[in-house]
Order: structure tokens, then C-alpha cells, then sequence
């Protein structure tokens, strides 16, 4: 039931690991004195081109293998002082290539004829995108210099204040009565009691959480400010407008795109809020659904399964979809790829490590057994099996953005639910349906929520730090805006922005809006699967092979679909109208 790192390292005093670090250490010191000294000039441009990409690939094949030892050590152990001092140490020595890779960028930036130079080269036409992206991006370059001392100064801001909140997060234990007694349980657990079948449990679960969270506000509220303080910083200098300009620039997608998005989203709001006004309805609430039964289980569905029940359903479902696919799970699971269940001093939550260097990915759920946490499951190996598609890439063009991270998982996500979906029963359908509709409502309404928050967010942190008061009320009026009369006002969830870890990622801001394309990129998708299923199959590993270098606009293009205009994202939310309608007549049968 714990992931087995012994493919990356057995240990952090292991000979791998050592000699590892090791090679790096002279990695970077050659990578450094090498464009030092051969970066000046452009008369061989083409072999200097070839060799600095060569030693950037051994550099980020080393640095991806020891880093993720680290993160994955800390995740399942936060209080584990190795791995914490070990990827501190790791950030600190890949500070070092920013030097050289300023240098290449304004190499980059100064060359002309950088098009023929690629298309004329045997070696180079694999890294046109790559190449092509570091030129659009060098206007936003600075100094080397500036560089250097913004990567250095990370490490004691934004990623320090990361891992305290992570730190803090992970281990806050929450009091609450069960069964007359009061007992202390990690936040995780906590949370989890949300899908609870029992109501008053519910509720006295979402009070508990309000609560503890009281312990760590301030702590979290500082960094928070923190780190939204320092991106603020950093994007004006680098002349961006804004920090979403940043994240879409990095998200490869047109703001056209992100503007078709949230527009059909805004259109169809009204359509989710029939939907939580029913459920509300139905658990006896007049008063719009409060926010602890907003993950409450609807209908009946006999479906608490254990991990092995768990494999077996997963790998029969994917198999129905693609043997590959499924193939890929078997070797996840038959390899202890996933750490499954939750614990103290286990982070929360649920993400997928893809590890390029060795070809493998690595699952962390907090799995309990419902039949929620089997679809999260399937989420994640769905984005484990994005990276099994990439692994024969280069790690240079394995790098997918944001919005394309979630199409794979999203896509799993659906195979589960349809399949679930074809042989219920009345009760089993309106549970499956709900269910479908919850992580849809997620991922559409509340991701929407977190977009109006960060935006606010960004926008008042320009001029003050935001005390505690104020994060929670910019978040209760984003979560009023997105669900309308639908919730409860009385009941919502204030501190949405301590609980959730992307807000304190220094360089993933806005990492809301990618889910609600991913999913919506997904349904797209699978309607192409359903038109034709054996051609859809045939293409749909090289649509994942190719996210890694091309910009959305030209993936989606691939299966014919045109993101820069609101008819798509409404084709896709039209599908869910379909499951919103169903859902309500099988209420009033």
C-alpha cells in the first residue's frame, strides 16, 4: 500500500545517489564553463545549438531523478529531515544553470536565421517548438545577473514559504467528536468525511475543518502574501502585464482560448445552479445546499470496494478502452507505483509524479475505498499514463502545459464513469450521475470560484499584504459570484485558499482555469471517440505524444477542434446539460 522508490534510489545514502549528485555537481560545472566559453559567437551555431541542448538533457535527467526522490520521500513523510534538507540542497545546485541558460536564451534571442538553421538540421527539427519558445519568450528575459539572483533568492522566499505551508498543512490535526469521544485526526481524514453518508457527520466535519484552520491562518496568510508578493515582483520586471500573461504564456494558450472558456462558462453557471438546487431539495435544505453537503452521496450505490476490488474494476474498464491503457495500470500497480492510503505526515490530496528519467510515474491518493477515490485513482493514472506515451521523447519535449495536463486523467475519468454508468439500476444511475455532476460542478463552478479569487487576489496584493479577514472574504464573494442563490450563504467555505496547495506554487499561478479546460478538452474528445472508436484509438496516443511541443491551439487542431471560439466549450458543456437534465427527471420519477 506505499510506493517503492528503489528505481530512483534506495536510499539517500546509497552509492546511486551520492554519485548521482556527484555527476551533477560536474554536469552544471561543465554546462557552466562550456557556455562561458562558446556562447559568444555565432559562426557555428548550429553544433553549439546541438551541444548545449545535449548537456541540457543529461542535466535535466539527473536533476528530475534526485529532486523527485526528494519530493516523494517528503510527501509521504513531511517531517522527514533528509529529504527536506536534501531538496533544498537540490534547488540550491540547479540555481547554478541559470547562468547558462540566460546565456543561451539571448544566443537565441541575438541569432538570425534561427528557422533555416533548425529546418536544415537532421538534429535540431526534433526541437523547433522547443527552440522557437525560448525566442518568444527571451523578450521577457533579464540580465544574466538578475537572473541569478532571482533564482538564488527562491529558495528563501516563495519555495520556503511553500514548504511551511505544506508543513503546516500536512500535519494540522483536527478535533472532533466521534462517537462521543473527541479525537484528534489528520486534516486529510477530515476533509474525506465530506462524502460521508451520514449528515450529521458531515456538518460536524465541516465545522471541525472551519476551526483548525483557525491554527494556521496567519502562518498561511503570510505565505500566501509571500509568495503572491514576490510573483507580482517578478512578472513587472520581466514585463509582463499581468501574472495571468505570464501563466498563459507558459500555458501555451491564446488568452482568445481562456476567453472563449470562461465566457461559455459564464453562460452556462445557471444550468449548475439547477443542479445544486435540486440536491439541496433533496437532503431537505430551502435555503440553497450548504457547503458541507455539497459533496454529500446521492442515490444508492453498493460500491464500497477495496483496494483490490478497486485494481480489478479499473484495469476491466480501461482494458474496454484501450489494452495499452490498461496494460500500463497493471505495471502501476504490480510495481508498488502508488502510495495509497492516508496518514499522518502524508500530505493530502491526490497528483501523479511522472519520472522521464527512468520512464515511470509515481501515484500518491489518499484512498478510503468509495467509489470517489477509485475515479480519483483512475484520474491519476490517467496522467501517468500521458507520461508512459511521452517517454520515448526527449525530456526536452516532454514538457506539456498546464490546461493539456488534465486531458489524459480527464479522459479516464470518463471511461470509469460511462462504463459505471451502462449497466445501473435507478438508485445506481442518480448515484454515478451525481457523482459525475459533482466532479464536473468542481471543476467548472469552483475552479471558476478560485479563478475570480486569484485575479482579486493579485490585483489587492499589488498594494498591501491581505490580512486573514480579507482572503476570506474575497473568497466567499468569488464562491457567491460562481454559485449564485445555489449555495447557502450561511455555509460556505472561507478558507478554500488555505486548503488548496496550488495557490502556493511560485511558478503555476492560476492553476485553476487548466482544469476547467482539461475537462472540457476531454468531453470534446471523447464525443470524437464515440463518432469513431477505432480511429479515435489509433490517434489518441499520438495527440498525448505531441503535447509537449506545440501550443494548444495546434494539438487541438489535431482532431479538429477549434479552442479559440465558444462553440466549442459549449458543445462540451452541452453534454453535461444532457447529465444535468437526466439527473433532475430521475429525482421527480
Amino acid at each position: 500500500m506505499k510506493w517503492n522508490l528503489d528505481n530512483l534510489y534506495t536510499s539517500f545514502n546509497s552509492k546511486e545517489y551520492k554519485n548521482d549528485v556527484k555527476h551533477l555537481d560536474l554536469a552544471l560545472e561543465d554546462l557552466s564553463i562550456w557556455s562561458e566559453e562558446n556562447l559568444n559567437s555565432q559562426d557555428n551555431a548550429e553544433l553549439e545549438i546541438q551541444t548545449f541542448l545535449e548537456k541540457n538533457i543529461i542535466l535535466n535527467k539527473l536533476f528530475s531523478k534526485l529532486i523527485s526522490f526528494s519530493n516523494l520521500t517528503s510527501a509521504t513523510d513531511v517531517d522527514n529531515e533528509r529529504a527536506n534538507r536534501e531538496k533544498d540542497l537540490l534547488r540550491f545546485k540547479f540555481t547554478q544553470i541559470t547562468e547558462a541558460n540566460t546565456k543561451f536564451q539571448n544566443f537565441i534571442k541575438e541569432l538570425e536565421g534561427l528557422d533555416s538553421i533548425v529546418e536544415n538540421s537532421k538534429t535540431l527539427v526534433e526541437y523547433e517548438f522547443h527552440l522557437k519558445e525560448i525566442k518568444e519568450k527571451s523578450q521577457y528575459a533579464l540580465s544574466r545577473e538578475e537572473e541569478i539572483l532571482i533564482s538564488r533568492m527562491k529558495n528563501t522566499g516563495s519555495n520556503a514559504w511553500k514548504d511551511l505551508q505544506e508543513t503546516i498543512s500536512s500535519k494540522l490535526l483536527v478535533p472532533i467528536e466521534i462517537n462521543g469521544e473527541i479525537e484528534e485526526l489528520p486534516i486529510s481524514l477530515v476533509r474525506n468525511m465530506a462524502y460521508s453518508e451520514d449528515g450529521d457527520l458531515r456538518r460536524k466535519a465541516y465545522l471541525a475543518e472551519l476551526e483548525a484552520y483557525k491554527k494556521i491562518q496567519d502562518s498561511s496568510a503570510a505565505a500566501l502574501n509571500g509568495i503572491k508578493g514576490e510573483v507580482i515582483t517578478i512578472s513587472e520586471i520581466r514585463g509582463y502585464d499581468s501574472p495571468l500573461e505570464e501563466t498563459l504564456l507558459n500555458s501555451r494558450m491564446d488568452r482568445s482560448t481562456l476567453d472563449a472558456m470562461i465566457l461559455a462558462i459564464e453562460e452556462f453557471l445557471p444550468y449548475f445552479h439547477r443542479y445544486f438546487k435540486a440536491k439541496g431539495k433533496l437532503l431537505g435544505h430551502d435555503n440553497g445546499l450548504p457547503f458541507y453537503d455539497l459533496f454529500a452521496p446521492i442515490g444508492d450505490l453498493d460500491m464500497t470496494l477495496d483496494y483490490e476490488e478497486t485494481k480489478s474494476y479499473i484495469l476491466k474498464n480501461f482494458k474496454s478502452f484501450s489494452p495499452e491503457l490498461s496494460e500500463f495500470a497493471n505495471n502501476a500497480f504490480k510495481n508498488n507505483w502508488i502510495d495509497v492510503q492516508p496518514r499522518q505526515g502524508k500530505r493530502g490530496g491526490a497528483f501523479c509524479s511522472n519520472i522521464h528519467a527512468i520512464g515511470e510515474s509515481r501515484i500518491l491518493t489518499n484512498f478510503t475505498g468509495n467509489f470517489l477515490d477509485m475515479v480519483t485513482l483512475a484520474h491519476e493514472l490517467g496522467h501517468g499514463y500521458h507520461g508512459f506515451v511521452l517517454k520515448d521523447q526527449s525530456i526536452l519535449n516532454s514538457d506539456y502545459p498546464m490546461p493539456l495536463a488534465e486531458t489524459a486523467s480527464t479522459f479516464c475519468e470518463t471511461v470509469i464513469m460511462k462504463s459505471a454508468l451502462e449497466d445501473a439500476n435507478k438508485e445506481e444511475k442518480l448515484f454515478l450521475l451525481e457523482s459525475s455532476l459533482l466532479n464536473a460542478s468542481i471543476v467548472i463552478v469552483d475552479i471558476y470560484s478560485r479563478f475570480l479569487f486569484e485575479k482579486e487576489l493579485f490585483s489587492r496584493r499589488k498594494s498591501h499584504s491581505l490580512s486573514v479577514d480579507e482572503l476570506k472574504e474575497i473568497m466567499m464573494d468569488s464562491q457567491k459570484k460562481a454559485y449564485g442563490d445555489s449555495l447557502n450563504p450561511d455555509y460556505l467555505h472561507p478558507y478554500m485558499w488555505l486548503n488548496k496547495p496550488h495557490y502556493y506554487y511560485s511558478e503555476r499561478n492560476f492553476y485553476n482555469f487548466p482544469y476547467a479546460f482539461g475537462l472540457l478538452f476531454a468531453k470534446g474528445l471523447y464525443s470524437k471517440y464515440l463518432e469513431n472508436k477505432s480511429l479515435f484509438i489509433e490517434n489518441y496516443d499520438h495527440l498525448l505524444s505531441l503535447t509537449g511541443k506545440m501550443k494548444i491551439t495546434d494539438v487541438a487542431k489535431q482532431v479538429n477542434i477549434d479552442v479559440t471560439k465558444p462553440d466549442f466549450f459549449r458543445q462540451a458543456l452541452d453534454l453535461i446539460r444532457e447529465d444535468i437534465d437526466e439527473f433532475i427527471q430521475l429525482l421527480v420519477e
